[in-house]
C-alpha cells in the first residue's frame, strides 16, 4: 500500500510539508507572489478584498482579483460582516477563477475588526458560521477559513471553534497563534494550533500561522505541532527567498548556505522593477518600501540610518538605485 502524505485542499495537491505565502494588504500584490512562487512558495493568497467594496464594483478592489497562471495555486482572500454580501462577492470572485477562496475571519486592524468583520467575526460566531456556510453552499471552489485564537487571551475558543468551521463544509483552516487583542505583538501561541490538529475528531488539513521566521523554527513547527502546513507573513518582508530557505531545510535538515549580499540587492532591485511595472513610479516605489525598510540585508549595519532615510525617500528609480550602488559599494565590495 503506497501512503500518500501530501497534503490537498480539496483536490489541489501541495505536495509534502507545503510552505504558503500570507495575504497581507498592500503586500501581496501579484509581483511580490511571483517573486515568493519563484523561490518556492508552495501556494500564495492575494491581499484582503473587502466584499463591501467588491459588490458595488470598486475599481481599485476588481483590480485585487487579476491572477495570472504562474502563480497558481493562488486564493483570492474576502472579508466582510454580512451573509448576502459575502455571498455575492464568492459568485463575483469564482468568476475570476482562483483555485481557493478564503475567507478572513483574522484581520486584527481596527478598520475591519472593529466593524465586525475580519477577527471581529470571534465576537459573532453565529455569523461567522453563517457566513461560511453560505459561501461553501454558493461556490463550486473549494472554501477555506484563517482565523485566530480568539478575540482575547480569556475567550480563547479555536479548538472548539475549528470543529464548527469544519462542519460548515470548509475545506481547510488556517490559524494565526494570537488572539485578536494582541494584534502582532507578543509571541504567537501555537499550543492551540498542535490542540485542534491533535483532535481526533478534525479531519481537514491544519495551517499554523505567526512568528516563522527561520527555517528551523518552520521545521519545529511541523514536528513539534504536527500542522499540514506552514504560513509565513511578515518575515518575507525584504526577504522573499525565505521561501527557498525553508523548502531547503524541510527537504534535508540542512541550512542553505547565506545568498551573498550582491545576490539579494539584485532580488531587491528586481522587487523594485516588478512593483513599478505594475503600478507606476510613485506607486511602485511605495509599495517597496515596507521591504525596503525591513529587509535583513541592511540590518546591524552601523551608521546606516541616513542612508536608509534617503533610501525611504526616494521618489524614483533612478535615485533609488543610486542609493543601492552606493549600500553595495561602500558596505557589501566583495
Amino acid at each position: 500500500m503506497v501512503f500518500d502524505d501530501n497534503m490537498k485542499i480539496g483536490s489541489i495537491d501541495l505536495g509534502e510539508r507545503p510552505v504558503l505565502l500570507a495575504p497581507m494588504e498592500d503586500v501581496t500584490d501579484p509581483a511580490f507572489r511571483l517573486l515568493c512562487k519563484g523561490f518556492g512558495a508552495d501556494m500564495v493568497y492575494t491581499e484582503f478584498v473587502s466584499a463591501d467594496a467588491l459588490v458595488r464594483s470598486v475599481g481599485k478592489t476588481v483590480l485585487k482579483l487579476h491572477i495570472s497562471p504562474e502563480e497558481r495555486p493562488v486564493a483570492i482572500q474576502i472579508y466582510g460582516k454580512d451573509v448576502a454580501t459575502m455571498v455575492e462577492a464568492a459568485h463575483i470572485v469564482a468568476q475570476a477563477a482562483p483555485d481557493i477562496i478564503d475567507l478572513n475571519f483574522g484581520c486584527p486592524v481596527k478598520r475591519v475588526a472593529g466593524k465586525g468583520a475580519g477577527a471581529g467575526m470571534l465576537q459573532n460566531v453565529p455569523l461567522m458560521l453563517d457566513i461560511t456556510r453560505a459561501v461553501v453552499e454558493a461556490v463550486q471552489l473549494p472554501v477555506t477559513v484563517k482565523t485566530r485564537l480568539g478575540w482575547d487571551a480569556d475567550h480563547k475558543i479555536i479548538v472548539e471553534l475549528a470543529e464548527r468551521l469544519q462542519d460548515c463544509g470548509i475545506s481547510a483552516l488556517t490559524i494565526h497563534g494570537r488572539t485578536r487583542a494582541q494584534m502582532y505583538n507578543g509571541e504567537a501561541d501555537w499550543t492551540l494550533i498542535g490542540e485542534v490538529k491533535r483532535n481526533p475528531r478534525m479531519h481537514i488539513p491544519i495551517i499554523g500561522n505567526g512568528d516563522i521566521t527561520t527555517p528551523e523554527r518552520a521545521g519545529e513547527c511541523f514536528e513539534r505541532y504536527g500542522v499540514d502546513a506552514v504560513m509565513i507573513g511578515r518575515a518575507t518582508f525584504g526577504h522573499p527567498w525565505i521561501f527557498k530557505e525553508v523548502k531547503h531545510y524541510l527537504q534535508t535538515g540542512e541550512a542553505l548556505p547565506a545568498p551573498t549580499p550582491a545576490w539579494c540587492m539584485d532580488v531587491l532591485r528586481r522587487q523594485v522593477r516588478d512593483s513599478v511595472r505594475l503600478l507606476d513610479e510613485r506607486r511602485g516605489i511605495l509599495h517597496a518600501r515596507r521591504h525596503l525598510a525591513a529587509t535583513p540585508l541592511f540590518k546591524g549595519i552601523p551608521h546606516f540610518r541616513e542612508t536608509r532615510i534617503a533610501m525611504l525617500r526616494a521618489e524614483t528609480v533612478r535615485e533609488l538605485f543610486a542609493i543601492f550602488d552606493g549600500i553595495q559599494e561602500r558596505y557589501f565590495n566583495e
